[in-house]
């Protein structure tokens, strides 16, 4: 099968309302959740009933949530920190980039097999470098793990969760780092893509169940589908021009939500900035859980 092929099973179909910075899908049990990052809402769709809904408004920048494992609320990458979200407002774990030089705010994050969160941090202007990269271990410490970053996008986990998944957008590139599970530490990164110029940039990602890696490409209307070692799989066009994050849902984890953004476009089309499902060409992996102790 040559990249450029284009293996959708189905035309996308576009769900709810355009949100201005749609990010950070995820699939819990029967529904996916995602946020509206700036408005620092929280979304979900439910496929048993198609209802698409508001869970929660914060009025701050939220930037992904994982679901607590038992099941109380969220963990969430919001504002300037790492909060818990029970009752909608946050009980806050930690506020590293609180006194940054320049105006911080936190971007894209996940759960590891292991429960503990990972979340990146970024400059509201994108000053280069100056985004970070922390862990929020089980008893609820956070550590920073990387700093130098300038817009994080991931984490995503190999199956075995010995491999994290992280693109860094500003420099256009995804980058794989050995992950120790029994530490929640990591190693000396590889490249694994780099995209040119003229294309899109590399966002959020998700992991399917053959340990491949999809990509979705803000500016280039599209998924990238990786293997471990970096080859590009195929290519996934879509009508929107900015996917910010994509995760496998329903049943069997056979169905793509592709969440996109409307920001900075001036005549945004009729699904820019609304969160897109359609089928798979394979099957993705569970949404991991955080926990704490």
């Amino acid at each position: 099968m040559s990249p450029t092929d284009l293996p959708s099973r189905g035309v996308p179909r576009a769900l709810g309302n355009p949100h201005e910075l749609g990010e950070g899908a995820r699939w819990i049990h029967d529904r996916t959740v995602w946020v509206d990052l700036l408005a620092g809402e929280l979304w979900e769709h439910r496929p048993a009933t198609d209802a698409t809904r508001r869970l929660l408004s914060l009025g701050v920048p939220l930037g992904a949530v994982a679901p607590l494992q038992d099941g109380s609320g969220w963990i969430a990458a919001c504002d300037t920190g790492i909060a818990v979200l029970r009752d909608g407002r946050p009980d806050w774990i930690d506020r590293p980039e609180d006194g940054a030089p320049t105006r911080m705010r936190m971007n894209d994050g996940c759960a590891d097999p292991r429960g503990r969160f990972i979340a990146g941090s970024m400059a509201f202007d994108a000053t280069p470098g100056s985004g970070s990269l922390y862990r929020t271990d089980t008893d609820g410490s956070v550590t920073k793990i990387l700093d130098g970053l300038t817009i994080p996008n991931g984490p995503a986990f190999s199956p075995d969760g010995t491999v994290m998944y992280l693109a860094d957008s500003d420099l256009r590139r995804i980058d794989a780092y050995p992950y120790d599970l029994e530490h929640g530490t990591l190693g000396t990164p590889r490249l694994l893509a780099r995209l040119r110029p003229d294309e899109g940039v590399p966002d959020g990602m998700a992991v399917d169940r053959d340990g491949n890696v999809w990509s979705a490409e803000w500016g280039g209307a599209r998924l990238r589908h990786y293997s471990p070692d970096g080859d590009l799989l195929r290519v996934l066009a879509l009508p929107a021009r900015q996917p910010t994050s994509c995760a496998f849902g329903g049943p069997d984890l056979t169905d793509l939500y592709v969440t996109t953004a409307a920001l900075g476009l001036d005549s945004p089309g009729p699904v820019d900035g609304r969160t897109l499902l359609l089928p798979a060409p394979c099957a993705g992996l569970p949404t991991a859980a955080a926990r704490l102790v």
